[in-house]
């Protein structure tokens, strides 16, 4: 079996998710897009929204469009470490440990409402997003190749929320806000499930895998050999060092932001169907890679200003090569 992929190749996997997310899901065209861009980078998603406006629907379309082994974590208070990674018991018959596992080993992880839990729980999956792989008892044991988190949370001035560690937030590639939708999708919603008795679920409208599971690493392989010239490998630079110049930012982006913007920027070229990146692919992306890694100094919040205001003034004003 040729398991190689074609640019033409993503063009179409990603042509095709969309469309079969699209059975279920009304709107939120942008959002998707950027779980595709995720998914190829091997990166993983934060989604902030207020309550309803389906931030874990939409992670169960994604895993159910995708086909992948599917775990989910709903995060409380109460919840510990244990809990999500496992851990390993005694076993009385055997005289033996036997490792229990726990709900983070799957491919795709919904984290559902993440800061929900103290930072100690959140901490946990560090090591699970960054290395893929769970150390329990001194033992590291691998997670799939393709293990991906898909977290929901509510926006920080709900209720019964802690502020997620910048520990944390920075093993994120995207942090995706999910707004209301339009007058126009809230009708389609309404028509489409109001009529429904209980809330819509991804198994019950009919979504399918669109491809085998080994398409998608194979796609991330397509992904990494997409040219990123050195104009384009400079302008990334450039405007990641723009965040630590900033008088409004008391604190700017890490390399790792550069690293992850310029692997999300080749992924966004790839189902565009381009094997070479463009200044656009950074603009686009940028917004969500910086929004959670940067934070306000103290003049900026007395001002009101935001921090994705003063990434789209950092973009506009960071020259971009021709």
């Amino acid at each position: 079996m040729n398991r190689t992929l074609t640019i033409a190749d993503v063009g179409a996997l990603a042509d095709a998710i969309r469309a079969e997310i699209g059975k279920a899901v009304v709107g939120q065209a942008e959002t998707v897009d950027h779980l595709l861009v995720a998914l190829l980078a091997r990166g993983h998603v934060l989604l902030e929204g207020p309550p309803g406006t389906a931030k874990t629907f939409l992670a169960q379309c994604f895993a159910a469009a995708l086909g992948l082994q599917f775990g989910r974590i709903q995060f409380t208070p109460d919840l510990m470490p244990g809990d999500i990674l496992g851990s390993n018991l005694f076993n009385f018959q055997t005289s033996t440990f036997t490792l229990t596992r726990g709900p983070i080993f799957c491919e795709l992880l919904l984290g559902d409402e993440i800061n929900r839990t103290p930072p100690k729980t959140q901490a946990a999956l560090l090591e699970a997003m960054q290395e893929r792989r769970v150390t329990l008892d001194g033992t590291a044991h691998a997670l799939p190749d393709a293990f991906m988190v898909v977290a929901t949370q509510n926006p920080i001035e709900s209720q019964g929320v802690y502020p997620l560690p910048e520990a944390q937030l920075d093993r994120f590639l995207f942090k995706l806000l999910v707004p209301y939708p339009s007058h126009e999708e809230e009708l389609r919603i309404v028509a489409r499930f109001g009529t429904r008795s209980g809330p819509p679920r991804a198994a019950e409208l009919g979504l399918a895998a669109v491809a085998e599971p080994w398409v998608f690493p194979a796609a991330a392989t397509t992904v990494s050999a997409i040219t990123l010239a050195d104009p384009v490998t400079d302008y990334v630079v450039r405007l990641i060092r723009a965040t630590r110049d900033s008088a409004d930012l008391a604190c700017g982006a890490s390399p790792r932001a550069a690293v992850l913007l310029a692997n999300a920027a080749r992924a966004r070229a790839a189902i565009d169907g381009r094997d070479y990146v463009v200044p656009d692919d950074v603009k686009q992306l940028a917004p969500a890679v910086l929004r959670h890694r940067l934070l306000l100094s103290p003049a900026a919040e007395i001002e009101g200003k935001s921090i994705d205001a003063l990434v789209a003034g950092l973009v506009e004003r960071t020259e971009a090569p021709r």
